[in-house]
């Protein structure tokens, strides 16, 4: 994938990634939020004018604006992880723009998509030293007591400790050798089917369907950095 392709799909990823989560909090805003409307509205706009690619390069920059206000105005990332995702791929995006030479410009969405192998690495790691994980306790858990719209089929599941032991070991190995997945193209594409497919079931069973569009945004970024890294060797 060339550089100008990646960053373009990026974009558009992206601004779909903004678009969803900004319809959702407007859906459910309260009073608490309602006089900070505004900025989810614009958020909203500005990530369509992202998806048709007008002017990117400035709508980057006033969504940095905007993220950095919604950082002071909750005190840290309004969703956690999927906000705080949001605000790396966006300021890679705008440092992509922005830098003043190819090289830089290489160095700010390489490390995007360095970021998002240790973000499946590291979810591994902190899952193998989690006894609860090794044992399948943890998902059992998910499934008996989680506030998540879990159907009560799904929650049968809390009794059936050797499936939820090998889907626990499933996901751990998975994300521990995510990083050798760059070995290949056919093995990074294998491996980042299997993750969507992983965002996409959680975003289905537990409600976390801001993590999907984001996670999916940082994707291009990784298969570019594959291809630069095996035109260098």
């Amino acid at each position: 994938m060339s550089f100008e392709d990646a960053i373009r799909l990026t974009e558009i990823l992206l601004g779909f990634a903004f678009v969803q989560q900004s319809i959702e909090y407007l859906r459910g805003i309260d009073t608490l939020f309602s006089n900070f409307r505004y900025l989810f509205i614009a958020r909203l706009l500005f990530s369509v004018l992202l998806i048709v690619g007008f002017q990117p390069a400035w709508i980057l920059l006033l969504l940095v604006l905007i993220g950095l206000v919604m950082l002071h105005r909750f005190q840290g990332p309004y969703n956690g992880g999927s906000d705080r995702m949001s605000l790396l791929v966006l300021c890679s995006l705008c440092l992509v723009h922005f830098v003043p030479s190819l090289y830089w410009k290489e160095i700010a969405f390489g490390y995007l998509a360095l970021q998002l192998v240790l973000s499946y690495f590291i979810s591994g790691w902190v899952k193998v030293i989690n006894p609860d994980w090794r044992s399948g306790r943890a998902l059992c858990d998910v499934f008996q007591f989680s506030a998540y719209p879990v159907s009560e089929s799904l929650r049968a599941w809390s009794n059936k400790p050797r499936l939820l032991f090998t889907l626990s070991w499933g996901v751990i190995l998975f994300e521990l050798l995510f990083p050798f997945s760059l070995l290949s193209v056919t093995s990074l594409y294998v491996a980042l089917v299997i993750a969507a497919g992983f965002h996409f079931a959680n975003a289905c069973l537990f409600g976390l369907n801001r993590f999907f569009w984001i996670w999916l945004a940082a994707y291009p970024a990784i298969l570019w950095f594959q291809f630069r890294i095996m035109s260098i060797t």
